[in-house]
């Protein structure tokens, strides 16, 4: 081969491997950690903070917001390269179109999607932190300012908060399309921002050896589970976001770094400073937003919904529940027996549940109004509002929830008991669809069956709200219920 031939056949080559490198990028955090690995091998002695500017420049995350808290002139920031600047502009700028597509936002191995931006400018303050001796702007950059605009909305507004989404492709995820009319906060950059702030302040503290970034971000959300699930678990990891998030004490500080993000973006736009009054009025309208915020974020579980476990049409038209009900009912599945580790492998049993009770049992769905994995996430069979076919004869007057493995002789994991007793019950109470003094019971109490197991059914006679309820109080109730 001549020599002209051969150096056009090396152009056409880096032409092709730079085509082909955003091409086998998706959208799974997985992928964006390969990015980020990519980003620090080209510098291999830069500094998370470096690689971090990097990306920030990548995907033109600078405003004068950001550049308050971060002190960031990125104009002498080195650029990246054609193709993997492309691919991270897409994967961290963060917008939600006219169709209701979600950009800027990945899946984790947990089964969560997360907005980037609010995670990396969380990390990146909390990192600043350790070279300017206190964490500055942590809670505005990843989650108030968010929180800031979307709370103080049109008291006409339908949903200042959420929604979730799902995906075109979970093994090659894609396109993200919200579930509902978009709000200016969506699911997707909550958690980011939950995230961004834990792992912020995890940085933040000097006494923690210094990681490369995507180390990091390997060991939070890739971490994987093992025999006891989350009982054995460490700490810091993606499927603790609510409880580690919940242990920093949030509403009462957050509520004031929402105020002062508020004041700052006035200050920054040039407007006057806000008067006592109205300051006094802001305040209001962000404690009483607070109120939603942590009861859909801090106080209900992770719950999967259908479409990411990747459930098949209800058949026909459900019923729809008169809330709100005054039973839970506990069950397990006993088929599968195992308890389940992993989002993939919880899906494909959920997918196995509903398959079984459609086509052999001849039922419309899946019959559990929730499913509890060991995980760390509850799934979505029927959910709130549809009648469940889970105890014979008291559909209409509870909820049957259903953990994932046989529990005759042994227990589920703490986590995922709790998952079900503290936060899916208070969930359920505090969003108005199960009365303050519902009633819990095994499925054993009203139908002849060994469900839930002897093990668990032990264990939840030691619940609160667990009850007693005879046969015929329970008919009468039922019947007086429809």
């Amino acid at each position: 081969m001549d020599r002209v031939c051969w150096k056009l056949s090396l152009v056409f080559l880096v032409l092709l491997v730079s085509t082909c490198v955003e091409a086998s990028f998706s959208y799974r955090m997985e992928d964006f950690i390969s990015a980020v690995k990519q980003v620090e091998d080209e510098d291999p002695g830069s500094e998370p903070l470096a690689v971090l500017k990097r990306l920030r420049r990548a995907a033109e995350v600078n405003d004068p917001f950001i550049q308050y808290f971060l002190f960031s002139d990125l104009s002498g920031v080195p650029e990246l390269a054609a193709n993997l600047s492309d691919y991270i502009r897409k994967a961290v700028h963060h917008r939600v179109t006219e169709d209701a597509k979600e950009e800027g936002v990945v899946l984790t191995p947990d089964g969560t999607t997360v907005a980037l931006r609010p995670l990396l400018l969380g990390i990146e303050a909390g990192l600043l932190a350790k070279t300017r001796g206190r964490v500055r702007g942590l809670y505005q950059l990843a989650l108030a300012r968010d929180l800031g605009l979307s709370l103080r909305q049109s008291p006409t507004v339908t949903r200042r908060l959420g929604p979730d989404g799902c995906w075109d492709n979970l093994s090659s995820p894609q396109v993200f399309t919200l579930s509902d009319s978009p709000s200016l906060l969506t699911t997707a950059q909550v958690n980011g921002g939950m995230d961004g702030v834990v792992l912020g302040l995890e940085v933040s503290d000097k006494s923690r050896r210094p990681l490369k970034l995507s180390n990091l971000l390997t060991e939070y959300y890739c971490h994987q589970l093992e025999g006891k699930g989350l009982d054995t678990a460490p700490r810091l990891i993606s499927r603790r976001r609510r409880e580690n998030f919940k242990r920093l004490g949030v509403p009462l500080l957050l509520t004031r770094q929402v105020v002062k993000s508020v004041q700052l973006q006035q200050s920054l736009t040039g407007q006057s400073n806000m008067e006592r009054k109205e300051k006094k009025e802001l305040m209001r309208e962000v404690k009483e937003g607070m109120k939603e915020f942590v009861h859909m974020y801090m106080d209900c579980p992770p719950i999967v919904t259908r479409c990411m476990w990747g459930a098949k049409p209800y058949i026909g038209t459900p019923t729809n529940l008169a809330l709100p009900l005054s039973f839970m009912f506990i069950h397990h599945t006993s088929t599968p027996s195992q308890p389940c580790l992993t989002f993939e492998q919880c899906s494909a049993d959920m997918r196995s549940m509903q398959r079984f009770h459609q086509e052999d049992r001849g039922w419309d769905d899946i019959g559990y109004s929730f499913v509890a994995g060991s995980d760390g996430n509850i799934y979505e069979g029927r959910g709130w509002y549809w009648q469940g076919a889970h105890t014979l004869g008291y559909n209409s007057v509870g909820y049957g929830v259903s953990f994932i493995g046989d529990y005759s002789s042994v227990l589920p994991s703490q986590h995922a008991m709790e998952l079900v007793r503290d936060q899916l019950a208070s969930c359920a109470v505090g969003g108005g669809r199960l009365i303050p003094t519902f009633t819990l019971m095994g499925h054993r109490q009203v139908v002849n069956t060994a469900c839930p197991g002897d093990a668990l059914y032990s264990e939840i006679k030691t619940w609160k709200h667990f009850g007693v309820f005879d046969q015929i109080s329970l008919a009468l109730f039922t019947f007086r219920s429809r």
